[in-house]
């Protein structure tokens, strides 16, 4: 068959009104397959063999387009072939084949996916203008054909270059063929009802070849339009512009637009990208990040890009909403990454850009994002969300944006010059800077784990060096502008010493003491990192030196030595090369070797750091957050995250991950803790929700918490084990309750005023306070530092308890009837037979063995079984202890007894000395100190004073060289 009868096929449709609706449809379907195969071999065969193997970019182009031609006429021949063979089924077997299993009824998706490539692969071919290339190419040929192609295309007139006719034919058949589909799928309807099980179907085809319809006229009218501003562009803009990838929707020579402040001579609109064009210059802005919005006037509009904000200004009201509609509707297109269909703008999506995006976008302007890449989510053209910023030298920012801006929680990684090691900043950031809590982790040198202000380390904050390195150390305190200032604690692995005061400009300055792994303290002024003026030397030993000192820190100038034996050396010190430490003064040694017990008072820090002025920047940012009303976007910069192990640093996804106590999904949980809050009113309960909130991490109270313990460790363990810090740790731990009592209230005051309600006003009382604060939460906060705090009794105790074992091995020697003796018990209160005692106190005589009862219960105030560190549970059991005495008094005397005191305290002795409790004096002092005020001069005061009296006697008057001349102790054993 020729080109020119093939081409009257094409261009010549059946009669199909006479017959019915499926029989018309297999006809046109018969005769669409029949061009499409002519189409195919008499026209895109011969387009493909004008230049084989084209050796120029813009051949190779075309070649690849036409190629793309041809595989979508192939599948769009296939799909006709399908649906042929399927109305020929249809008709042949009418009873047993549905019009369900019509490809033009039940392939809708694919219907649509091969017509959509097949418009798609042809309208590329018109915007690079492939068919006025190839002609060139093949002149002579297509010249011969072109009179051909003019005959046999019917229903079009027109005279026009060969180029235009091959288009109208690799066109025109598909636009008659969806024309006349139409009609005919409305006849088939026509012949249903709607209850026919087909009916949606049918109604579904003839929408969907009425929407291809519309599409194919909009797509052509787009590439022409696009074919057609390449003849009106430079060379090099035509080739930049003009590319199978675009399609131009408005030109501001059809609708006049000016744009400021770029002075643009030309505003094109495509499908993808906004262009201005400036002379030689070219500004292009992706659609994807483009939002308009309305301008001061009726004849502007605004567009808004990452770079860029921009005023768009029409010739009148008409010509803007024309361009703003347009603008919006590409835009909104560009961000579905597809087409709309049926035509631009009627998409399913809303006409109205979505005002949040996630795009990457590289920027190209000056200043500290230059060639920085984001990729996340975007708002009016700023970052604004949850994103990733990189910069080609190697910096990566992830995490939350506002406005432009690191604003949130964000990873923050900066490679240094050594391979494969980086400064890992895991903070909050607060407009691009950081500040609350972040953890810092400098190469493979140093972590600091604290606070930030302005992107500088500020307020409270941990920085610690690798274990690896020269100097290892570790700063736990107050910083200021990036530097130590204020109250902080040091630790010198080094030189086996820590530092514990005041600090300024990253510096030792102001009051401060020194331990030393020696067990040498010292305690003075010092400035510019050095001690000056006079001060005071503790040794191990409690010799004590007070005078001053050379700047390493030994005895020079006058002062004055007083041993623990009591001696005195007052004079003159100095040291020198070969000499040692020499010294000049007077030996006093008629003084009495000092009481054990004068230890208390040589206690270090006291007095020299205020209690309420040394933890300012760990109670601050709690403060700061109460004060804010607590909000929950600043939940997390409070309670701050834990980071994974320390490793070496590397860049990818599982080094930069953290656990993180407060989760953006869990933004709420601040309103459900100040409602809980309000739950909690009654004393039982209250002491039940703040035990619970002091163990959880999540809560504001127990990070507080947590926060105060590390400061404890840090200043109290180790190093600063040391018995002369003792006084400076138990008023610590009191005011770290009464701050906690103060941090409950405040959240409290938020949590009434969030309801409405008036404010709970706190008694002005100092003493009502501190019973609340020893009756609520002393006892709740005294575990977590109980351990560190115990063992500073132990060390400041240790004399007295050895003495105080001596005398309890001494009194064990006796038998039970001898130690009664000894201890003055009068006899009649001696139970000297079997009895049947009460059921707490089990049989506690056998044979020899007297008031076990009360014995148990002494032992349960420290031994190893005890589960509470609350000084008012020891004394409610030191009070049981002395109520089984009685008990078992008033047994041997068949009635009811009350001792007084010259009865009782001999049988708390002998019950004390039974129950051989180890460290009893660390012990009595720590329930002393730690005691609710409310109790003084009360019966546990009466009560703990007598115990005290009981252990003072056994290490003062029970040794061996103190007890009576007569007593034969091998005898009474």
């Amino acid at each position: 068959m020729g080109l020119a009868s093939g081409l009257a096929l094409i261009c010549t449709y059946p009669e199909v009104t006479m017959c019915s609706p499926e029989e018309a449809l297999l006809k046109l379907e018969d005769a669409f397959l029949a061009k499409l195969a002519l189409i195919n071999t008499h026209i895109l065969q011969p387009l493909l063999l004008v230049d084989p193997e084209p050796s120029e970019p813009r051949g190779q182009e075309c070649l690849q387009l036409l190629q793309q031609l041809h595989r979508s006429s192939q599948q769009l021949w296939q799909l006709t072939k399908q649906s042929l063979q399927s109305l020929q089924r249809r008709l042949c077997q009418p009873r047993t084949t549905g019009l369900e299993s019509l490809v033009l009824l039940g392939s809708a998706d694919r219907i649509l996916q091969v017509h959509l490539e097949y418009i798609e692969s042809y309208t590329s071919c018109v915007v690079v203008q492939v068919f006025q290339q190839v002609a060139k190419r093949n002149r002579e040929y297509w010249q011969i054909q072109s009179r051909l192609l003019q005959k046999h295309l019917s229903g079009v007139s027109f005279e026009g270059p060969v180029d235009a006719l091959l288009g109208q034919a690799l066109h025109q058949p598909l636009a008659q063929h969806l024309q006349q589909c139409v009609p005919l799928l409305l006849r088939l309807r026509g012949t249903l009802g709607e209850s026919h099980p087909a009916w949606e179907l049918v109604m579904n085809a003839i929408t969907l070849h009425g929407n291809l319809q519309s599409f194919l006229g909009q797509e052509l009218d787009q590439a022409a339009a696009t074919q057609a501003l390449g003849h009106s562009l430079r060379n090099h803009l035509k080739d930049m512009l003009c590319t199978p990838a675009h399609r131009l929707l408005q030109d501001s020579q059809d609708i006049p637009v000016r744009a400021t402040p770029l002075q643009a001579e030309r505003v094109l609109l495509f499908d993808d990208t906004l262009v201005l064009l400036q002379g030689p210059s070219v500004h292009s802005f992706d659609l994807r990040l483009v939002w308009v919005h309305p301008g001061q006037d009726r004849c502007t509009f605004c567009v808004l890009t990452p770079e860029e904000e921009l005023s768009l200004r029409a010739r009148d009201s008409l010509g803007r909403a024309v361009w703003q509609r347009k603008v919006s509707q590409a835009v909104c297109q560009a961000l579905r990454g597809k087409k709309d269909f049926p035509v631009l703008g009627a998409g399913l999506a809303p006409s109205e850009p979505p005002a949040c995006r996630s795009v990457a976008y590289t920027f190209c302007a000056e200043g500290r994002l230059c060639r920085a890449t984001y990729e996340g989510e975007w708002r009016s053209g700023k970052p604004h969300g949850k994103g990733t910023l990189k910069w080609p030298d190697g910096r990566n920012h992830v995490g939350n944006f506002r406005w432009g801006l690191e604003h949130g929680f964000g990873i923050y990684l900066v490679p240094k010059a050594t391979e494969d090691t980086f400064d890992c900043y895991k903070c909050h950031w607060e407009e691009g800077r950081m500040s609350g809590y972040g953890i810092c982790e400098y190469g493979s040198v140093e972590v600091y784990k604290g606070y930030f202000q302005a992107g500088l380390r500020h307020g409270f904050g941990v920085l610690d060096s690798a274990p690896q390195a020269a100097r290892p150390f570790r700063y736990t305190g107050h910083w200021e502008k990036d530097q130590r200032s204020g109250y902080g604690i040091q630790e010198d692995s080094n030189r086996g010493e820590r530092y514990i005061g005041m600090w300024q400009t990253d510096q030792r300055h102001g009051p401060g003491v020194v331990v030393t792994q020696a067990g040498v303290c010292y305690q003075g002024t010092f400035q510019a990192d050095k001690m000056v003026g006079p001060g005071i030397l503790l040794s191990e030993d409690d010799s004590l030196y007070e005078g001053t000192f050379s700047r390493d820190l030994t005895p020079e100038g006058k002062g004055k030595i007083t041993f623990s034996t009591g001696f005195t050396l007052e004079g003159s010190f100095g040291s020198g090369t070969g000499r040692g430490l020499y010294t000049q003064g007077v030996l006093d040694t008629a003084a009495l070797p000092p009481d054990p017990s004068s230890t208390r008072k040589r206690q270090l820090g006291v007095g020299a750091f205020p209690v309420e002025s040394r933890w300012l920047g760990v109670y601050r940012p709690f403060q700061d957050f109460v004060l804010a009303g607590c909000p929950g976007e600043l939940q997390e910069a409070l309670l701050g995250f834990h980071a994974q192990s320390r490793r070496e640093l590397r860049r990818d996804q599982h080094y930069l991950s953290c656990v993180r106590n407060c989760p953006e999904d869990e933004a709420g949980r601040m309103e459900d803790i100040l409602d809980e809050l309000l739950w909690y009113r009654e004393p039982a309960a209250l002491q039940q929700y703040l035990r619970k909130a002091l163990r959880s991490a999540r809560h504001p109270l127990g990070k507080l918490l947590r926060t105060l313990m590390l400061t404890f460790q840090a200043t109290y363990t180790g190093l600063g084990a040391n018995k002369h810090l003792q006084g400076l740790a138990q008023e610590e731990v009191k005011q770290h309750a009464r701050e906690l009592w103060a941090a409950y209230r405040g959240l409290l005051q938020v949590a009434l005023q969030r309801k409405g309600r008036a404010p709970e006003e706190e008694s002005e009382d100092t003493e009502i306070r501190d019973m609340q604060v020893h009756g609520l939460m002393l006892p709740l906060v005294l575990p977590s530092f109980y351990s560190e705090l115990f063992t500073l009794y132990l060390l400041l105790h240790e004399r007295e308890d050895a003495l105080y074992s001596q005398g309890i091995t001494n009194l064990s020697l006796f038998p039970d009837t001898k130690l009664l003796e000894f201890l003055d018990v009068h006899k009649h209160l001696w139970p000297l037979k079997d009895l049947q005692l009460t059921s707490n106190q089990r049989s506690s005589l056998v044979r020899d063995k007297c008031f076990l009862s009360a014995i148990e219960c002494l032992q349960k105030i420290i031994n190893c079984c005890s589960t509470t560190v609350d000084p008012r549970e020891k004394l409610g059991m030191l009070e049981k202890t002395c109520r089984e005495i009685e008990a078992t008094v008033s047994h041997v005397l068949g009635r009811e007894h009350k001792l007084p005191m010259d009865d009782l305290l001999p049988l708390l002795l002998y019950v004390v000395s039974r129950a051989r409790i180890q460290h009893l004096g660390a012990e009595i002092h720590l329930i002393r100190d730690m005691m609710d005020p409310v109790h003084t001069s009360g019966l546990y005061d009466f009560m703990l004073t007598a115990l005290e009296s009981c252990y003072e006697h056994i290490w003062k008057d029970m040794r061996l060289r103190r007890l009576p001349g007569h007593w034969d102790l091998r005898s009474l054993c």
